[in-house]
């Protein structure tokens, strides 16, 4: 049963909360299974299709990445035409086609396009589900919710391999595709069936060329806005370089190939406790606060990492250990300071989100892509190109969120 509230002069039907947050979380998690669900299907599909140059399959990963940023460029200013519903549904209208045209590709060529169409159509429940958040709320409560959606969402990579491995074993690395086809099917139904549309008829922006350039550019001259972006940009830089090398690292250089997945299963539900902690106090100490110390985290315990490697004085018997903290240490980063940041950034920007929540989205992911393809492709047996990555984005988010405000 849905309730209603006053949000500006427009009557909105919200969700019982805690569906909300469930049918937000797997919106998002369109996402993150499309990309953690891939990891163990990465040697079949080298085997396949690159059996010369194995660290090509790693592509698999950022050409979803880099079509997804693409994609944000429209999927927000569409929502604010047509409304959040339609742009949503239309998003996993193109991810399905591209999944099928996945299914029957027979080069790493065709793959990676396919790949590619897919991310543009993710890109429809990733940045319009947060402009539907910021139709309903804002500032600290936004960013409350969205560590809630976070917290759920974050069981999506700890069963993605998992679910993965299981169906590779059944039926190879097509399955997968199959998969995601279900999940989408999924996430479109239930947000269809369940959520009011939240953007009236009345508050939409037409597809015009003035209003996009007039509210492109009150997006881009916001300072708020940008040093947000760029902070996000840091923070999915140094995840993503993780995530595109992770298969190799587990399997490759620790001899964790054969429990990959349960492996990363562990990492992502002991890393979903930074969205727990961000959602406990966010209240109390505010986003940036807590984001900021989040990238202090992170910055001391990269750099420990990188010395203690330099200096070649870990234990055989403690390598893997110390990685795995590391590693996990680099998603709880991002359960804590993902939402907030989102939330800063569309703190004023409410008349215009689905536009801000693209130019956001769209730059810190086609910048993130260009941070972390090189890790993925400068694998190179050891951790150390993703432990540099993440201590220098750290370090640079550290520096310059000390000038966002709250």
């Amino acid at each position: 049963m849905t309730d209603t509230t006053m949000t500006g002069t427009t009557q909105q039907r919200r969700l019982p909360l805690p569906e909300f947050i469930a049918m937000l979380a797997f919106l998002f998690a369109t996402i993150a299974f499309s990309m953690d669900a891939m990891l163990p299907a990465l040697p079949r599909i080298a085997a396949d299709l690159t059996p010369d140059n194995v660290n090509r399959a790693q592509l698999i990963l950022t050409s979803f990445v880099a079509g997804m940023g693409l994609g944000t460029l429209f999927a927000g200013p569409l929502s604010d035409a047509l409304g959040r519903k339609r742009t949503i549904t239309l998003g996993f209208g193109i991810y399905i086609l591209a999944t099928i045209a996945a299914l029957y590709a027979d080069s790493l060529e065709l793959l990676l396009l396919a790949r590619f169409v897919q991310g543009i159509g993710a890109a429809g429940p990733r940045i319009v589900g947060l402009a539907l958040v910021r139709d309903l709320y804002q500032g600290r409560e936004m960013a409350r919710i969205t560590s809630f959606v976070m917290m759920i969402f974050i069981t999506v990579p700890a069963i993605a391999p998992t679910l993965g491995a299981g169906i590779i074993s059944l039926s190879d690395w097509h399955g997968v595709f199959i998969a995601f086809i279900v999940f989408a099917l999924i996430g479109a139904s239930w947000l269809n069936i369940r959520q009011a549309e939240t953007l009236p008829p009345p508050e939409r922006r037409p597809l015009r060329i003035g209003t996009l350039v007039s509210a492109a550019r009150e997006v881009l001259s916001n300072r708020q806005v940008m040093l947000a972006t760029v902070i996000l940009t840091l923070g999915f830089g140094q995840m993503f370089g993780l995530l595109s090398s992770a298969q190799q690292l587990f399997g490759e250089t620790y001899d964790k190939g054969e429990n990959f997945h349960l492996w990363f299963a562990l990492m992502a539900l002991l890393s979903g406790s930074g969205t727990v902690l961000n959602a406990s106090f966010v209240m109390r100490f505010g986003m940036r606060r807590m984001a900021k110390w989040a990238y202090v985290m992170q910055t001391v315990v990269s750099g420990t990492m990188m010395v203690l490697m330099l200096a070649d004085v870990i234990p055989a018997s403690l390598q893997f250990p110390v990685f795995f903290f590391w590693a996990t240490s680099v998603f709880f980063m991002a359960g804590v300071t993902f939402g907030n940041l989102n939330a800063l950034a569309l703190q004023h920007m409410g008349h215009i989100a689905g536009m801000a929540a693209s130019i956001v989205a769209a730059i810190s992911t086609l910048s993130a892509v260009l941070i972390a393809a090189p890790v993925g492709l400068l694998y190179d047996g050891t951790a150390m190109p993703a432990i540099t990555t993440t201590l220098i984005c750290s370090a640079l988010a550290w520096i310059l969120i000390r000038r966002l405000g709250d």
